[in-house]
């Protein structure tokens, strides 16, 4: 805004370089150019101001397909004044000459203008193609076009301004057509996290069905081991009791044969007495087979008298008596007998 100081025959201006001043006197110019400063005259004059530097659109708007789907499209326009009086002729730059606000608004003017050429142009994009080859397509289409319609029209050429750049920050659809335009995708996606889900839990089955295999043959086998193992007991007591049968039977025979052994040096002995015995007593018989029997008859009485130990009564009978005295008169008689 410029700076305007007033005193008591006139008043001072002074603007920025960045501003155009262009001032009248009873509608005639008498001054225009960037960033001047001068004494004027208030009663009279007219004044207006023109930024000359970069300014900015923001801008947000609305359209639709070529299949009616509604459309937001944002971005901004970045716009400046190339000619001041071009301007200062179809739009209204007055400030006051005596405190240098603005009179009106004419940078919203502009903008207006500016907002319905974009409106125009994109609208124009949008009405030939489809939403999804709309938003597959992204923002440099979109942008191109609204950058071609500008340098096409005359309008901004016409009011002095220009275009400096164009930025389409976004191209969206309503929140209804979003969701319905990520339905497809998001059930594709869903589907898919159902078939890794899906194929996690074959995957785990069949991990789980392998552990169990597994398991199974390793019970298999800790059984078939245990099966061999007890065989393999069973094998060795049975060997150990046919080893110690086997050296049982060995010790029986050995006892047995030692037994008959024994018994047949003990019959080997007896055999040995007995015979010694009978000999003598075969002896002792051929000895006393000449003997008398009146010498028998006394030793017998001899050696029984020998085994007495007590007599308590002696009874001799006339026969025995006699048969003594028979007896003693033969030995009487026959002397050399007893030899």
């Amino acid at each position: 805004m410029a700076q305007i100081k007033r005193y008591i025959v006139a008043n001072q201006l002074r603007a920025e370089a960045s501003k155009h001043i262009q001032y009248f006197r009873n509608g005639t110019l008498v001054k225009s150019g960037r960033g001047l400063s001068f004494w004027f005259d208030p009663n009279g004059a007219s004044l207006t101001e023109i930024p000359m530097n970069d300014r900015e659109l923001v801008f947000m708007i609305k359209g639709q397909s070529s299949d009616y789907q509604d459309l937001a499209i944002q971005g901004s326009v970045i716009w400046r004044v190339a000619d001041a009086d071009r301007i200062a002729a179809r739009v209204d730059f007055g400030i006051d000459v005596n405190k240098g606000n603005r009179l009106d608004k004419p940078e919203e003017q502009i903008k207006s203008v500016l907002t319905g050429l974009v409106r125009e142009f994109a609208d124009t994009y949008l009405k030939d193609k489809g939403v999804r080859d709309l938003l597959e397509a992204g923002l440099a289409p979109v942008q191109a076009a609204i950058a071609d319609g500008f340098e096409r029209d005359p309008t901004l050429d016409v009011m002095g301004l220009e275009v400096v750049s164009i930025r389409v920050a976004a191209l969206s659809p309503s929140s209804e057509l979003s969701r319905a335009l990520q339905a497809p995708t998001f059930e594709s996606l869903q589907q898919k996290a159902d078939e890794a889900t899906f194929s996690r839990r074959a995957l785990a089955v069949d991990k789980e069905r392998a552990i169990a295999e597994n398991e199974l043959q390793n019970q298999i086998e800790l059984a078939a081991r245990r099966k061999d193992l007890i065989a393999r007991e069973d094998a060795n007591a049975r060997s150990e009791a046919e080893a110690k049968a086997a050296a049982k039977q060995i010790l029986v025979a050995a006892d047995a044969e030692a037994k008959v052994v024994a018994s047949e040096a003990e019959a080997s002995r007896i055999r040995a007495v007995e015979q010694a015995a009978a000999d003598m007593e075969k002896a002792r018989m051929d000895a006393i087979a000449n003997v008398p029997p009146a010498v028998m008859f006394a030793l017998a009485a001899q050696q029984f008298a020998g085994k007495l130990e007590k007599v308590d009564s002696l009874t001799v009978s006339p026969d025995m008596l006699a048969g003594l005295v028979s007896q003693a008169k033969q030995l009487m008689a026959n002397p050399s007998s007893e030899t």
